[in-house]
């Protein structure tokens, strides 16, 4: 477990899939009007998630506030998701937890870490280029334009 401000950044349990469902849906409901419908992460099988990925949560006083999908792949580490709870936003636990995405890399050797968002999420674009992370490409998934970012990772 490494500490936060609200708690220990833990690795969220199998049966907290509807806690983890029920927080991805409210962190994403801002973004349904700019992309025209629900945003992936919120039609996710979070069952399948906890079992196929590693997802990372913070705890606040009433349970899981913010959380981290990850996946690992041979060459990178993939940040398949970051949400956190709409009433915690805005006090740095995404950073948080983008700043153990990227000690998790460096742990592990992974050089890259990469990600993909909604092209309409412009704030969340903005936040990652902020961040160091650089667009590599575009890509139309069925309804939805991803934009996928890459940010390299120093070794220790």
């Amino acid at each position: 477990m490494f500490h936060t401000t609200w708690g220990e950044i833990r690795r969220a349990r199998p049966d907290e899939a509807e806690v983890i469902r029920t927080l991805v849906r409210r962190a994403y409901a801002k973004w349904i009007i700019s992309v025209g419908i629900e945003p992936k992460p919120m039609r996710a099988d979070y069952v399948r998630a906890l079992a196929e990925h590693e997802i990372w949560a913070i705890d606040g006083i009433h349970g899981c506030i913010a959380l981290i999908e990850l996946r690992p792949e041979p060459d990178h580490l993939l940040i398949v998701n970051v949400a956190v709870d709409p009433g915690h936003q805005g006090r740095g636990l995404g950073g948080r937890l983008l700043d153990f995405a990227e000690r998790e890399a460096r742990r592990r050797s992974i050089a890259e870490l990469r990600l993909y968002t909604n092209i309409r999420m412009s704030e969340n674009r903005a936040l990652y280029a902020a961040r160091g992370y650089s667009e590599t490409h575009q890509e139309q998934r069925g309804e939805y334009t991803i934009v996928h970012m890459a940010k390299p990772i120093p070794a220790a």
